[in-house]
């Protein structure tokens, strides 16, 4: 195998990514000047050492100097009795826009209907960590926020049934994000209105 094919390989890996994209990335690069790449291979060999993985909400962020904790979750003017579960990383962004002010916990992926050895990477163990913690420091609510779409409902019974021992004997809601996300729709992708909306009529 070729460097090339080493490289459109890799690409492949990328989510969302076909054959027919990570090679037109590739020769995309080819067509760089070496200054570029050069640039480029430094800003991903530097990845690690700059960017770190919250000990909260397992996001990850550039360090900066920083303690383990983001931005977010160092925040004392959050709302600590809320969280929000999402899938990725990719999620907050648009949610931070519809003004909501809890904390979240990033799953890091979904548990597939077809293919549910795919959900033993995500982070289950750790969020029922997390969660036991927080219910004894005023967690009153979890929020179920994964895409409208098979995959996303059956991850949200699987987070349900782990939290369950959890949960039990306690006060703590869990609610789904309501009406607002059409069906098929994903976090990531949906307008500031109607995250906020589904955030307002969750159930």
């Amino acid at each position: 195998m070729t460097t090339l094919d080493k490289l459109i390989a890799h690409f492949e890996r990328f989510p969302g990514i076909g054959s027919r994209q990570a090679k037109r990335f590739a020769f995309h690069l080819l067509r760089q000047d070496a200054a570029q790449i050069a640039e480029l291979s430094s800003l991903i060999a530097e990845l690690p050492s700059v960017m770190a993985e919250c000990e909260g909400c397992a996001r990850y962020f550039s360090r900066n100097g920083q303690g383990g904790l983001c931005p977010i979750c160092a925040s004392t003017g959050r709302d600590r009795s809320q969280l929000l579960i999402i899938e990725q990383d990719s999620d907050i962004q648009p949610v931070e826009r519809s003004g909501y002010e809890g904390l979240y916990f990033v799953l890091g992926g979904t548990v597939p209907l077809l293919h549910q050895e795919e959900g033993r990477r995500i982070r289950g163990p750790r969020l029922k960590e997390l969660v036991n913690g927080r219910v004894k420091d005023g967690l009153t609510e979890i929020i179920l926020g994964f895409a409208v779409n098979p995959d996303g409902e059956n991850t949200a019974r699987y987070v349900e049934a782990l939290l369950a021992p959890v949960l039990s004997g306690t006060t703590v809601k869990l609610s789904h994000l309501g009406r607002g996300l059409s069906t098929g729709s994903e976090l990531e992708y949906a307008d500031p209105e109607t995250i906020k909306s589904a955030l307002k009529n969750r159930d």
